[in-house]
């Protein structure tokens, strides 16, 4: 697996605006997950938001989205790929950059030893908006891309299950700006 992470603020960087409208709390209300279509096109992905907003996760989740294209690399390849919006439980934005740095740095630290092959990781550090609070937030892209629709299915499916294990064990992130709701 490769994995990689970068900050992306300022300039016309995106902002994660987590409270946005049409926002699905699965932290709260996880029965509601059959709203959010980009998890019901790819059951793998339910799997993966409802473990991230689990009630023993430090994190939870603002938005996503999936998508699947034809690769360039290898003849039939397949490229699977989602992005979601990462922010924490404890304060609802990260409050200083060097809190979403560190998450970042503990949650590659975690998934670089493994081998899961044809799949990479991404973790794009951005400014965040959740209600009132301003900080930054982690933008996941997880992406597997081989031969044959099942192959990729199954490689996608073996990130996800392994980011999802690494990002939940992590310790819940501390600020000292911050409050758990």
């Amino acid at each position: 697996m490769e994995i990689d992470w970068e900050f992306e603020v300022g300039g016309g960087a995106p902002v994660i605006d987590a409270r946005w409208p049409g926002f699905v709390d699965l932290h709260l209300e996880p029965e509601r997950i059959a709203e959010i279509s980009e998890a019901a096109r790819f059951p793998p992905l339910s799997a993966l938001l409802l473990a991230l907003n689990a009630d023993d996760s430090p994190l939870w989740t603002s938005k996503c989205d999936f998508w699947r294209s034809e690769a360039d690399s290898l003849p039939d390849a397949v490229l699977l790929a989602c992005y979601i919006d990462l922010l924490p439980l404890a304060g609802e934005v990260f409050h200083q950059p060097n809190e979403a740095e560190n998450f970042c740095r503990a949650l590659a630290a975690r998934l670089d030893p493994l081998s899961i092959a044809q799949c990479a990781v991404e973790l794009v550090i951005r400014s965040a908006v959740a209600g009132a609070m301003e900080g930054f937030g982690v933008t996941a892209y997880l992406s597997a891309e081989t031969a044959g629709q099942s192959a990729v299915t199954q490689a996608l499916t073996a990130a996800f299950e392994a980011f999802a294990a690494a990002a939940i064990n992590l310790p819940a992130p501390e600020s000292p700006a911050s409050k758990i709701r």
